[in-house]
Order: C-alpha cells, then sequence, then structure tokens
C-alpha cells in the first residue's frame, strides 16, 4: 500500500468511541432524589431522578467459554490507588481508569456487544416501562414494631414492660420451639429490592438524567439497575370516537330511494 492510499484510508473506530447496540436495553444509574414536573396536558407527576451512565462495557461472557451470555457494564471510576490488581488489568485492557461499580446483565443474544463499548441513557425512551432494582436503606437493629408493624401489648393492668413487645414466639409441647420465618426483632433493611413496571415520563440525554414515575428504594447516591421491563405493559390510549365520526358517516353508503308505489 502506497503513503498516499494509508492518508487516505479513514481510521478504524475505537472500541471505546463505539456505542453498545440499542437493542441491549439496561443500564446503572445512581439515584440523585425525587422532585415533581408537569406532563404536556398539564397534569403533576412525582419522579425519581436518576443519573443513569454513561457506562462502559467491562467485558462479556459467552456460551462457549463461560456457560451463559451476558453483558457486564460498568459505571463510575475509582483511584488507581483503591483499585486491586483484577481491577488494574481491567482498565488497562478499556484504557480507562478503574471502574467504580460492575454489574452483569444476562442476555438472549450477544449481537454487536464488544468490550469497551459506551452505553448512554438514549437507549431508552419516554413512554416506555422498566424494572428498577436497588439496596433498600439500613435501618440497623429493629424491634418487632418498628420492623414488622406488630400492634404491642395492652397499657393497662400493669403491664408496663409489654407494651411494645411482640408477643408469643413458640409453638405448643409438640414442637416446643421457635419456627422458621418468625417475624422477630432483628436487622432492618440492606435488602435487594426491585419496583417492577415503571414508567419513564422524561429523558434528559444532555445530563445523562432519567425519570421514572416511581420512588425506587434505596438512599440518595445508591445503585439503581435499570432494564426494560418483561410484564404486559398499557396499550396506548386511543383517539376519541368523535373525531372520526366525520369519516365513518362518510364512508357509509348512500341510501337508495324509496321504491315508487
Amino acid at each position: 500500500m502506497t503513503e498516499e492510499n494509508k492518508e487516505n484510508k479513514a481510521p478504524e473506530a475505537k472500541p471505546e468511541t463505539q456505542q453498545l447496540p440499542v437493542a441491549h436495553k439496561f443500564l446503572i444509574g445512581e439515584k440523585l432524589g425525587m422532585t415533581q414536573i408537569f406532563d404536556a396536558a398539564g397534569n403533576l407527576h412525582a419522579v425519581t431522578v436518576v443519573k443513569a451512565g454513561p457506562c462502559r462495557v467491562a467485558y462479556t461472557r459467552t456460551q462457549e467459554k463461560d456457560g451463559y451470555q451476558a453483558v457486564c457494564l460498568g459505571f463510575g471510576h475509582k483511584k488507581e490507588q483503591r483499585a486491586n490488581a483484577a481491577e488494574k488489568g481491567l482498565a488497562k485492557k478499556l484504557s480507562s481508569a478503574p471502574l467504580r461499580h460492575l454489574r452483569e446483565f444476562r442476555v438472549a443474544d450477544l449481537k454487536g456487544a464488544e468490550q469497551g463499548q459506551l452505553a448512554s441513557v438514549e437507549r431508552f425512551a419516554a413512554g416506555e416501562y422498566v424494572d428498577l432494582q436497588g439496596v433498600t436503606k439500613g435501618h440497623g437493629f429493629a424491634g418487632g414494631m418498628k420492623r414488622h408493624n406488630f400492634k404491642g401489648g395492652p397499657a393497662s393492668h400493669g403491664a408496663s414492660d409489654r407494651e411494645r413487645a411482640p408477643g408469643s414466639l413458640g409453638s405448643r409441647r409438640s414442637l416446643g420451639r421457635v419456627l422458621p420465618g418468625q417475624r422477630m426483632a432483628g436487622h432492618w433493611g440492606v435488602e435487594t429490592c426491585s419496583v417492577q413496571k415503571v414508567k419513564v415520563l422524561k429523558i434528559i440525554p444532555e445530563e445523562n438524567l432519567i425519570l421514572v414515575g416511581s420512588g425506587i428504594p434505596g438512599a440518595k447516591g445508591s445503585m439503581v439497575y435499570i432494564t426494560l421491563t418483561n410484564k404486559k405493559v398499557p396499550k396506548p390510549h386511543a383517539a376519541p370516537a368523535g373525531k372520526n365520526k366525520g369519516k365513518k358517516d362518510a364512508a357509509k353508503p348512500a341510501a337508495k330511494p324509496a321504491a315508487k308505489k
């Protein structure tokens, strides 16, 4: 190849500048808080604001090598001195700083997914329905009334130490023990929780923000995993019948004149 052809040849796009195909509807975000917005009809909606992406494809899992298919996204960056050897090695392959948070998403088809691609919030659109997963707030050690909404004991007849007691816990003599799963005092919160079939009300791509019409488990600054829901979603509203009434009347055949006797 001559030098002139080398100069005219367009440079190949690097993997880090390519976008993950929009068909892969999943993303990692950070919960920023809640606010209110008005829609086009003037209705007020309470929304949760999530800063979703941009995420980097850290690696992919294949059926032949790993036994399942998945795409791993990375969100945010951390200081190099806070990363371990594995995270530094992955960052070297991606030519970026060590990723702060990684999450694998199972997929049925890996078509078009490659290491180093970017995934932005534009893969979602207003009106779509998504599932949101997060980790609930931690409340520490809590009693039965606070953790499970128990009623408590009576406040009369000298039972001053029974007002917030959980009540009977064990069974009768045949078992003589507390059965597994009994609701009792204990650690409350810090559990993985999902909210399904939530409507996306607004997308702000220039700020990587997605506004959803629901609360999301977790505190401000916690991680949120966004996936397109597989639940049955409501159909869009049909146009009022009055607008098409004239067209329907015009389509009807003209009435035949009555026969003369």
